[in-house]
């Protein structure tokens, strides 16, 4: 961390992609010019234009040393899909991103550039009294390092509730899983917890929510690819 603060001003926060790869770039940009490293909170793909620019982006980002991002069940769904696993895909989700892919001019290297880093890319990163996940938080994270090859194979441990959040065992009825926010509750005070996965702001804006242990949770997700847009949030060390 001693580099990055030599490097950088801050850090810039941003949430869920989803394939919108002009607001990215525009989030990219601005992290450039005024110094600061990009977190990217996962789910880079899935529902908007370009997933390739996006996947080109982010992986540029951590070649050059200027940002990462962190496992996303969308990105670990992408993987399984590019190495041929048997998936439901969604013709305006992964679908997509799949027919991006084959129709860009780099398809066979971005596939696997893809496998590659989504592989590597750590199912959580704590920053002294911040963590960056993407879809739940659980108190364990606070002093375990996230497993290395968390993308790359089945999810054990604590990165289910890393990349799919709390769920129970019941489906809502638009046939995703039911979803608790209980460790919301379960953040120390003194601690944020920055994630995506789900739009929870009413007004477009990244929601805050402050716990009953006196920690908070900021939910970053406002929409990108999903009919929304893309937001993000610049943190001074």
């Amino acid at each position: 961390m001693r580099e990055l603060r030599d490097r950088f001003e801050g850090i810039r926060v941003v949430g869920d992609v989803h394939g919108e790869a002009a607001a990215f770039h525009a989030a990219a940009d601005g992290a450039q010019a005024e110094r600061l490293f990009l977190i990217q909170l996962g789910d880079l793909t899935d529902g908007g234009p370009d997933a390739p620019g996006v996947l080109r982006r982010a992986f540029a980002l951590r070649a050059e040393g200027r940002g990462l991002f962190v496992l996303g069940n969308h990105d670990h769904k992408l993987r399984r899909a590019l190495e041929g696993a048997t998936i439901r895909i969604e013709a305006n989700g992964l679908g997509r991103t799949l027919e991006q892919i084959d129709a860009a001019e780099d398809a066979e290297a971005l596939r696997r550039r893809a496998v590659l880093e989504i592989g590597r890319a750590p199912a959580w990163l704590r920053i002294d009294q911040r963590l960056f996940v993407h879809g739940g938080f659980h108190p364990r994270m606070l002093h375990a390092v996230s497993p290395p090859d968390a993308g790359a194979r089945k999810p054990e441990g604590l990165v289910p509730r890393a990349i799919f959040g709390q769920v129970t065992s019941r489906m809502r009825e638009d046939g995703y899983p039911e979803r608790l926010h209980d460790w919301v509750d379960r953040i120390p005070q003194g601690f944020t917890i920055y994630c995506g996965h789900e739009v929870r702001s009413a007004n477009g804006r990244p929601l805050m929510q402050v716990g009953a242990g006196g920690g908070a949770a900021v939910f970053m997700d406002t929409g990108a690819g999903k009919g929304g847009h893309l937001s993000w949030v610049d943190l001074p060390w």
